[in-house]
Order: structure tokens, then C-alpha cells, then sequence
């Protein structure tokens, strides 16, 4: 009864997850289509909901994780706990209400880190994770950036050697259509990669328990994370998404195209390949590389007058505090937990 309790509680801080997922990361498919004015932010999350469960349900597995792998040399169930309720408390609570669009990934990197400081203390903790943060921080927009940039070239030229007006209504109304695809497969790569987060935690006390969820148990999850993105997305994305989508960069037709296209594919690629090659995919930041993408087109287009500085630097200044915060916040709730229950 005792292990049934334990897995329905990881359950639902799962779907407590997959809400603040979809509150922060909605934006992250449909920021370039609202942006470009094609679709109402109600619609776009529609969609995002939609494709998202389609992604999470087909291909999600590929990139099932757990809470705190490598990080530290084991989490106890107490830890993965404190390690959610941080994430979920700083992402929900705090940058969504905000409208920033911070790292989901990184927030529960840097709560497992707050954690293992109290239980492990420093030199029990392996720095090597937190390198790859630093990495994927760079890297992640960066691939996202360039893509972006050259997309946005490539179609300009392509556009102008043929002299179609983008403007004219049958060629915008098709491009328009091509805006809502990239929103599509943008959402679709979203479930594949992202779901994890919102599993880890279900994934984490199975483990401990020798129940490692086998395929049917990881759709059955997938489900439920999907059910709570599109909640998330629905009643706490529209703050984010308007960030994204007015405030990063001025955003037409073609700009959304090629950014959306380039953080679809980056997110995508980062999931599948590395799948193929060596039996799990890579769960990256989506809302960096979706920072990335916005930025590439707009320095593509205008140089770096092309961009709101501000907004940029704001992003930026978020990501990195994300990890401090949610790390002293695991620490504290883990103590806490210490304290008054007793549970290590």
C-alpha cells in the first residue's frame, strides 16, 4: 500500500509538472505564428495542445528520463520531491506570471544541485552536469540562431529570384498555412522532447522501487502529461507567448517561418538521432532554442537593431538565475522536509 501511495503522489507532482510545463513552455511552438498575426494565441494553443499529446504519445519515450541521473549519485524519493515542488513553485509561480519563458529543464537541474549540496555536500555532487548546463546554454540557441538565420536568407532569396510578392493575398494565405505546419511539427518535437520533464519525477520512485514503467505504463504517462500541458498552456501560457511573440523581435510571415522551422528541427534532431545511435534522445531546452530562433531572424533581417536588446538580455538574465533560485529552493524544501518528517 506503502509503494502505491509513493507512485500515485509521483503521478500527480508529474501532472503539477506537465501544468508548468504548458504554462511556460507553450509559447515556445506558437510564438511565431501569433507573432505574425496568423492565428489567435487561443487557437495556437489549441494546436500546441493537440500536436503535443500526438508527439508525447508516438515518440515521447525516446527520450524518458529520470530526476537527478548523473547529477548526483542517488536522489531519495524525498529529494525528487523537493527537487519538483522547487521547479514547479519558481516556473509556475513566478516566470510565467512574469511572462518570461525560462529553462524547465535547467530548473530541475538546479533544484536536484540544491538538493544533493544538503545531502552530499559539494564534492558529492558530479560538476560535470552542471559544465553541460553551462554548454547547453550556449549551444542550444546557438544551433537554433544560425539555422534560423540562414532559413531566413535562404527564403528572402529565393522569394526575390522568383519575384513572388509575399504580400500579395493567394501567396501570403499560402504561406500562412506553411506558418501553421512549422507550429504543428514545432509542437509535435515539443511533446517528444519535453514530456520527460513532466515524467521524471513518476519515473524517478518507480526506479527506486524496481518498477521502471515499461512501454505501455510510459504512454499512459505521456497522457496524463499531455492532459496537463494543454491546461497549463491554456489557462497560464498567454502571458509568455505574448513575450515571445511581440516583444523579441518584429515578426512577419517569412521570419516565423524560418524561425519556427529552425526550432522545431533543432529540438527534433537533438531527440531522435541520438535515439538512433545510442538508445536515448537528448532532452534540451526548448525555450532556448526558441530564444535562439526569434534572435537568428531578427539579426538576419535588421542586424542587432533587428531585436529588442532589452527583452534579450532580460531572457538571458533569467536563465541563468533560474538554476540559483530553484537550487536554493530544493535546498530549503528538502531541509524542511528533514526537519518535520524526518524522511532523509
Amino acid at each position: 500500500m506503502y509503494e502505491t501511495e509513493l507512485l500515485f503522489a509521483g503521478a500527480i507532482l508529474s501532472f503539477l509538472m506537465a501544468i508548468t510545463l504548458g504554462g511556460n513552455d507553450a509559447a515556445e511552438p506558437t510564438d511565431c505564428a501569433v507573432g505574425a498575426g496568423v492565428v489567435s494565441i487561443k487557437r495556437a494553443v489549441i494546436l500546441f495542445a493537440i500536436f503535443a499529446a500526438v508527439g508525447a504519445l508516438t515518440q515521447g519515450f525516446m527520450v524518458m528520463k529520470t530526476i537527478g541521473k548523473g547529477i548526483v549519485p542517488e536522489i531519495s524519493i524525498a529529494g525528487a520531491f523537493a527537487s519538483v515542488a522547487a521547479a514547479v513553485f519558481w516556473v509556475n509561480l513566478v516566470a510565467s506570471k512574469m511572462g518570461i519563458d525560462v529553462s524547465v529543464t535547467h530548473s530541475i537541474v538546479g533544484a536536484v544541485f540544491g538538493y544533493g549540496i544538503v545531502a552530499y555536500g559539494v564534492g558529492g555532487l558530479n560538476n560535470k552536469v552542471l559544465y553541460l548546463v553551462l554548454l547547453s546554454w550556449i549551444s542550444s540557441p546557438f544551433a537554433a540562431l544560425v539555422m534560423a538565420w540562414i532559413f531566413y536568407k535562404l527564403f528572402v532569396y529565393v522569394i526575390s529570384r522568383s519575384g513572388i510578392d509575399p504580400y500579395e493575398e493567394r501567396i501570403e494565405n499560402i504561406l500562412s498555412k506553411l506558418l501553421i505546419f512549422t507550429l504543428i511539427f514545432s509542437a509535435y518535437s515539443f511533446g517528444v522532447n519535453d514530456i520527460a520533464n513532466a515524467t521524471g519525477v513518476y519515473v524517478t520512485i518507480a526506479e527506486k522501487m524496481g518498477r521502471l514503467p515499461d512501454y505501455n505504463a510510459m504512454l499512459l504517462l505521456a497522457a496524463l502529461g499531455s492532459i496537463g500541458v494543454a491546461i497549463g498552456g491554456y489557462f497560464i501560457g498567454p502571458k509568455v507567448i505574448e513575450t515571445m511573440a511581440f516583444k523579441v523581435t518584429r515578426l512577419d510571415v517569412v521570419k516565423g517561418i524560418a524561425a519556427e522551422l529552425s526550432n522545431a528541427l533543432v529540438v527534433y534532431l537533438f531527440s531522435t538521432i541520438p535515439y538512433m545511435l545510442i538508445g536515448f534522445g537528448l532532452p534540451i531546452s526548448t525555450s532556448l532554442a526558441t530564444a535562439g530562433s526569434l534572435i537568428g531572424v531578427g539579426i538576419s533581417s535588421g542586424g542587432f537593431g533587428g531585436i529588442d536588446q532589452y527583452t534579450v538580455g532580460k531572457l538571458a538574465f533569467f536563465w541563468v538565475l533560474t538554476v540559483f533560485v530553484t537550487m536554493g529552493l530544493s535546498a530549503f524544501i528538502y531541509l524542511l522536509i528533514r526537519v518535520f518528517f524526518g524522511v532523509y
